[in-house]
């Protein structure tokens, strides 16, 4: 966004506070951002996007496409929990599945590598298939609210395969780290060591974030851009913008040195708030509409584990639709990375 687009959103004190997110200058929780009720769908419009459109803020993209999806994958877990495990088995064993149980539970005993949840081949397969590239982001801490995750050392040939594809790997921030600069540094160095290269994307664990504080530090730490920002139990445009933006601290009446790619739709928040697949589906159509008339980007985060939980198979087929449909609109469907460097490139 331009200084003008800036200087024209202040003129209108409501969506210039919608954009800044001033109330959650006032409302911190000890995570640092409210929860958002998972009943409410009033979020599938872009108030603020639509706003700056209508005075002549204008987007391109490659080969004169009308919108873009970023692509992004939060790699929570490479071994599935017990209770991923016995869901899958059980949901298989309903279906009168042995291949599938046997996927399912036999990498315990043959070894590590053969973890269905190590899939990210199988991932890039299939949006290859649609010509899209995405982001992957891997957590480099040993912190968690819940369990171990995993080693970010045991994925390096991982890592240089996804990156060799034209995929990006960027960092699923730790739990605890998104309000602590020097953890946010070392998992930050950590990654990077492993992958051979800098990386310039972040998500942080459970979308905990606080407003403007995760971004300052995010930028001192020297990342490029973050997806963090969106609902964690609701879909859609949290600020009002479907476009990437410079955030403005209004503490400081500066914009901070870091873009903001929007989170729109989180696959277990969509599931969670929707009662059917086709609820769901048009849930998520109605965003990615409501991006392609403002020329804007709708972000999509899909667990890698959605592509192999057998219990999840509805979540696997929604990505599915949501690739096929926007390939057929002629979609930019492409990472963070690509974006936010396009981005630059035309002075956005």
């Amino acid at each position: 966004m331009s200084s003008l687009a800036y200087d024209k959103l202040k003129q209108n004190s409501l969506l210039w506070d919608l954009f800044t997110l001033r109330h959650e200058y006032v409302d911190r929780p000890v995570l640092g951002r409210a929860d958002y009720p998972n009943n409410n769908m009033n979020s599938l419009v872009a108030p603020v996007s639509k706003y700056l459109v209508d005075n002549s803020f204008t987007m391109e993209y490659p080969e004169n496409r009308k919108f873009a999806v970023c692509l992004t994958h939060d790699i929570d877990d490479i071994y599935p929990p017990q209770s991923h495990m016995l869901l899958s088995s059980l949901y298989c064993a309903r279906n009168l599945d042995i291949r599938g149980i046997k996927k399912h539970v036999s990498w315990k005993f043959k070894g590590k590598d053969l973890s269905p949840y190590r899939n990210f081949a199988d991932i890039v397969k299939l949006e290859e298939a649609y010509e899209a590239n995405s982001s992957f982001y891997f957590i480099a801490t040993g912190l968690d609210i819940r369990r171990f995750r995993y080693d970010i050392g045991e994925l390096e040939s991982e890592l240089g395969f996804l990156t060799d594809k034209g995929d990006e790997v960027g960092l699923h921030g730790g739990y605890y780290s998104f309000n602590r600069l020097e953890d946010i540094k070392i998992e930050k160095k950590r990654i990077e060591e492993v992958l051979g290269r800098s990386v310039l994307g972040y998500r942080n664990h459970y979308l905990n974030f606080s407003i403007p504080d995760t971004w300052e530090l995010l930028a001192k730490a020297g990342f490029k851009y973050d997806t963090t920002l969106g609902f964690k139990k609701n879909i859609g445009f949290v600020n009002g913008m479907c476009h990437p933006f410079r955030p403005y601290n209004l503490n400081t009446g500066q914009k901070i040195d870091i873009m903001e790619i929007p989170l729109a739709v989180m696959d277990q928040a969509i599931f969670e708030l929707t009662r059917s697949f086709t609820e769901a589906w048009e849930a998520v159509k109605a965003l990615i509409d409501a991006a392609e008339t403002h020329n804007g980007i709708v972000t999509l985060l899909w667990h890698n584990y959605a592509f192999s939980s057998a219990f999840r198979e509805s979540w696997k087929k929604l990505y599915i639709k949501i690739l096929k449909y926007c390939y057929e609109k002629r979609a930019w469907m492409t990472s963070g990375k690509e974006i936010y460097g396009w981005y630059v490139k035309n002075g956005y």
